[in-house]
């Protein structure tokens, strides 16, 4: 315990510090015999006060036979004795006691004489003596002193108000400090019995100590008694021999539990296999659904591609580059679809304005509204990957087997290789519709691999330059060297078309495809033009080979991914740059424009249903023959500028993509052995 002052002690000088409850003696007697007198008796009873008050002057005393004013206010007899008993309730008998104490202290507080209002008429004796008796007739007289004695009656009253509210206040007071100290009385029992509990729990736990130690004695000494029993017992048996026939007799019986067990365990294996049995043959028959819900799937998903169109056309508008003038209110507008806002944008409205054109009032003609309509239209704030979820199942159709097309088309800085391969600095957000293929397809890949497919992607790079093929992956002393490349059948009867001395690089996942796009980006022919700085003035095209097999079903499919980036398409005046390089660059427009129109034309051709396809009349057809014809899916993005001064030329790109939405090819086949 600690050596502490008890708390019993703490309470008893805490009481004891407090025990002067009362602040001032009170002023007001307390004698029962003045407070019960009647009222013709309060003269007899003012007497002793004005005999209290001689030494300070005289006084003069009037005596009538009317009867005398009664008294305004009285204080109870028992009133100091009605307090004390309260606070002793409240307090306790300490408290009660010092408040009873204070109480039964107090002196009674001198009277104030008054003296006589002057206007009764009647001087005051000399030596204090009673005034004679007014006759009967001096009404005024009696009258004055009866209002003199009123006033003094009220002087007292008001002096007796003023104690009884001193004594409230001090009663008032005691009740708080005996509420005060009540409570701590409280908080110390409390504390006193949390105490006394703690005590009594320790005196406790040492008595369950103790217990346990004599538990734990007796205890050691039982176990030395066995080990002594255990000692001799070990003597006899050593002496024993038939011990060992009853060990021999226990291994016995135990051999035969063993036996018991291996019976019952080998019953158990052979439940086991047949439980394996028809696991694996539900395994089989899940194998064979899901195959089938594949197979589904892959039929299901072309049928879709097909509904939506085995040649689509997208038109994608950039977004004004910093330092370009901003276009005029109205030159492009987006209407929505019949489903509001909330459907995909399909239209498109190009204005045009022409200053050779006029009214015959002589001011200029209002400009001409050009509306043009599409499979998906996508406005300036569109980023790549919007665009690409449009085209993500379109670019999935690849692994099931069936080839797929996709090229960019438009003028030169209508974005066309941004769209295809992506902005500069790898910023994954500016990524192309390239790198975003390939992931799409690793990734669908590893997912079908649960399946039992396997897929080997090889990818080539090569660029058509005035209808010379180079290879955009040459690296070393091979690097511009086109003439060596030439389009050729892979063999007698092969209807598929490689270039040769190309490389044909395997890839199998991203980082890989960036470094390939990487070095084709630097190998790729451009020139500074009017029309953009960095134009791009070849057709690159960006092939994948896909290959998928299914070993154990013995399946096989194959099909091409081509995805183009076409070179710029303008008039031969504007493209057009001054310098010694004219002649080149007017040989650059004049192929570009050549294969551009041959292109146009393979696509009449197919939705024409013509018996001959003018594929060999370009070299970018040529190549992609197996991508364009009846068995393939094409997509082609229409890329325009939003600025004015390029309105001729969009309008241009505009219509050669609606001649394209408007061609329908026949249906898709897949490539499947």
């Amino acid at each position: 315990m600690d050596p502490q002052k008890s708390p019993l002690l703490e309470v008893k000088g805490n009481i004891e510090l407090k025990r002067p409850l009362i602040k001032a003696p009170s002023r007001l007697p307390l004698s029962g015999s003045t407070l019960k007198r009647r009222p013709d008796q309060m003269e007899d009873g003012l007497e002793p006060e004005k005999k209290r008050t001689r030494g300070l002057g005289a006084t003069t005393r009037i005596t009538t036979s009317h009867p005398r004013v009664p008294s305004l206010t009285t204080v109870p007899q028992t009133q100091g004795q009605t307090t004390a008993q309260k606070v002793s309730k409240k307090t306790g008998p300490r408290c009660s006691t010092a408040i009873a104490t204070g109480l039964k202290n107090q002196k009674p507080v001198p009277a104030v004489p008054v003296q006589k209002s002057g206007t009764s008429g009647v001087p005051p004796m000399a030596g204090g003596k009673k005034p004679s008796k007014r006759p009967a007739w001096d009404l005024k007289g009696q009258l004055c002193d009866r209002n003199a004695e009123l006033k003094r009656c009220r002087e007292r009253t008001q002096t007796l108000d003023q104690e009884n509210q001193q004594l409230q206040d001090q009663l008032r007071d005691a009740q708080q400090q005996a509420k005060a100290l009540g409570t701590e009385r409280k908080t110390l029992e409390g504390h006193l019995a949390k105490v006394q509990a703690q005590a009594e729990q320790g005196q406790q736990e040492l008595k369950n100590l103790r217990a346990c130690v004599l538990e734990l004695e007796e205890r050691l000494s039982t176990q030395e008694g066995l080990v002594q029993e255990l000692q001799k017992k070990q003597v006899e048996l050593q002496e024993e021999r038939r011990g060992l026939t009853s060990q021999l007799e226990e291994k016995e019986r135990r051999l035969q539990t063993s036996e018991a067990a291996l019976s019952s365990s080998r019953a158990e294996v052979a439940s086991l296999r047949q439980e394996t049995v028809a696991q694996a043959a539900l395994l089989t028959e899940r194998e064979e659904r899901l195959h089938g819900l594949e197979m589904e799937r892959r039929r299901l998903h072309n049928q879709l591609q097909e509904l939506k169109g085995n040649i689509r056309v997208f038109c994608r508008v950039r977004p004004v580059l910093p330092g370009e003038p901003t276009p005029p209110p109205g030159l492009l507008l987006f209407p929505s679809g019949p489903g509001g806002p909330s459907d995909p944008l399909t239209r498109l409205s190009l204005s045009r304005s022409d200053e050779r054109r006029g009214t015959l009032s002589g001011a200029p003609a209002p400009p001409t509204r050009h509306d043009f309509s599409f499979d998906r239209v996508f406005p300036p704030g569109s980023g790549q990957d919007e665009v690409f979820e449009e085209i993500a199942m379109l670019v999935q159709s690849a692994l099931d087997g069936y080839p797929v097309c996709i090229f960019a088309y438009g003028q030169t800085g209508s974005g066309k290789t941004f769209t295809m391969e992506g902005g500069p600095g790898g910023d994954p957000q500016l990524a192309g519709l390239i790198p975003r293929a390939l992931r799409h397809l690793f990734s669908v890949a590893q997912e079908l691999s649960g399946q039992g497919w396997t897929y080997s992607f090889v990818a080539s790079y090569v660029e058509i330059y005035n209808e010379t093929v180079r290879d955009l992956l040459a690296t070393g002393t091979r690097k511009g060297q086109g003439g060596e490349c030439e389009i050729r059948r892979a063999g007698p009867g092969s209807e598929e078309l490689t270039v040769t001395n190309a490389r044909y690089v395997p890839v199998s996942c991203e980082k890989e495809v960036e470094a390939l796009l990487h070095l084709a980006r630097q190998n790729r022919a451009v020139a500074r033009t009017a029309q953009n700085e960095r134009s791009s003035r070849s057709h690159s095209v960006f092939q994948l080979q896909i290959s998928g097999e299914h070993s154990s079903r013995g399946l096989q499919c194959g099909a091409p991914l081509s995805l183009v980036d076409l070179a710029g398409s303008e008039r031969l005046d504007p493209g057009l740059a001054l310098g010694p390089g004219e002649r080149e660059r007017l040989r650059e427009t004049q192929a570009i424009n050549s294969s551009l129109s041959t292109l146009g034309l393979v696509i009449m051709a197919l939705s024409n249903k013509e018996s001959h396809v003018p594929y060999r009349n370009s070299k970018l057809t040529y190549l992609l023959q197996n991508s364009l014809g009846g068995s393939a899916k094409m997509l082609m993005f229409v890329n325009i500028s939003p600025l004015e001064e390029n309105v001729s030329e969009s309008l241009n790109s505009l219509r050669f993509a609606s001649k394209v939405n408007q061609c329908v090819i026949g249906t898709a086949q897949a490539n499947r052995k």
